[in-house]
């Protein structure tokens, strides 16, 4: 891609539905579970919002949740899988809550600390920096359907800024996110937009914007 068709690039970032773990709160890795009913239902409701949506590229994790999420919201026969996707791995906290491991770590943090037997937060870092060069040479917008914590990292690797930044930005199940520039400089566009809290009318002029 030119320089010129670059700077007017958007990248839509889809976090999947509710799932039975994300609402006990249990972090969810690697582990495939599925979307519950009503994150079934949130992940159709994106199809309205990303309706007026043409992707060069159409990107997945390859965890059920992710692919679900994607075909439910209309773009499953376009989807390429791409593991660097997948989620954090919490390695022996995995399906554990965070007042559980706080009960035996006082002040951890997932950011700071990390986890034991898993991934460190630059470990996903280095995952999402190959993802973003695949987005960066696509020929349009690009579409990426993933997990909570590794696109808050990809969203802070865009940015140009320390993975464990990620921590800063906030992301519900079932969220469209948009990341473009403001003339040369990477931005956040749009942030956390669900189809309960997001203007659909409003989404669209924005979105598509350039």
């Amino acid at each position: 891609m030119d320089q010129s068709s670059l700077y007017r690039q958007q990248v839509v970032l889809v976090r999947h539905g509710d799932t039975e773990w994300a609402l006990q709160g249990r972090h969810t890795g690697r582990t495939d579970v599925p979307l519950t009913e009503g994150g079934r239902r949130q992940a159709a409701l994106l199809a309205r919002m990303l309706r007026q949506r043409q992707f060069a590229a159409v990107l997945v994790s390859p965890m059920q949740r992710a692919l679900e999420t994607c075909r439910l919201a209309g773009f499953g026969g376009a989807a390429e899988i791409r593991d660097d996707l997948a989620e954090w791995d919490y390695g022996k906290y995995e399906g554990r809550t965070t007042s559980e491991i706080l009960a035996e770590r006082p002040g951890w943090t997932l950011w700071d600390e990390g986890v034991p037997g898993g991934e460190s937060v630059e470990d996903v870092g280095h995952r999402v920096e190959r993802i973003i060069a695949e987005v960066r040479s696509a020929a349009g917008d690009v579409d990426l359907f993933a997990h909570g914590h590794v696109l808050r990292i990809l969203a802070a690797r865009w940015l140009d800024v320390a993975p464990k930044d990620g921590r800063l930005f906030a992301l519900d199940p079932a969220c469209i996110c948009v990341l473009g520039y403001e003339r040369t400089w990477a931005v956040i566009a749009r942030w956390n937009e669900t189809p309960t809290n997001a203007n659909e009318e409003a989404h669209h002029g924005i979105a598509a914007t350039r």
